[in-house]
């Protein structure tokens, strides 16, 4: 699958941004939700973590040492669009599911996936489930300021990917993120930053 022109630089720049946290922890466990067709974050953090684990409904299969990526249909869209039966049951007829146990991972990520989700909280509240105490969310979503130009490069440029674009259900700015969070017990924003000039939040969230 050949990428637009600047989802590497956009990507990139989201690995940044994470990456510091990433290495605050000794050898973490580290779920990547929507890791994409390629895996490229967990390849790119492999050297610091112990185990990485990638999901996404385009995953390849990569098992080695350290990772195991796998496809997996992790949100329901029943009540929205159709929804095939054969995914459905990889969701369990919940409108979030993640496979994984209790406490499971120090560190999830959710990069440039929470504007796909049709149930965000629900996400959260699998998130907040699967990390262990203390454990973090590092979370990139594209605020509202970035919907006019992403549309623009999409639609108009195609320079990044129209199709992603066209799947964003919302936008986020900061007030946005912190009443989503809130809705979630155990979950507490300790960072927030705005980037690429103020098209992009970036959250550190810990599990208390």
């Amino acid at each position: 699958m050949k990428e637009a022109i600047l989802e590497p630089m956009l990507r990139t720049m989201r690995l940044k941004k994470i990456l510091p946290s990433v290495r605050e922890f000794a050898n973490p466990k580290v779920l990547d939700i929507g890791c994409g067709w390629e895996a490229r974050l967990l390849q790119e953090i492999e050297p610091f973590i112990t185990h990485g684990v990638g999901i996404d409904l385009k995953a390849p299969t990569i098992h080695t040492d350290k990772l195991h990526v796998f496809s997996h249909f992790f949100e329901s869209k029943e009540g929205i669009d159709s929804f095939n039966a054969s995914k459905a049951s990889s969701c369990n007829n919940k409108k979030c599911d993640l496979p994984f146990d209790n406490e499971s991972f120090e560190i999830a990520t959710l990069l440039a996936v929470l504007e796909h989700l049709h149930h965000p909280l629900e996400m959260l509240k699998e998130i907040h489930r699967i990390l262990k105490p203390k454990g973090i969310l590092l979370l990139t979503v594209p605020s509202r300021l970035a919907k006019p130009l992403l549309e623009f490069l999409a639609y108009k440029l195609h320079i990044v990917s129209e199709a992603e674009i066209r799947d964003h259900k919302q936008y986020y700015n900061k007030t946005d993120i912190y009443k989503l969070i809130s809705m979630v017990q155990g979950l507490t924003i300790v960072k927030h930053q705005y980037f690429q000039f103020g098209m992009n939040n970036f959250c550190k969230i810990v599990k208390q």
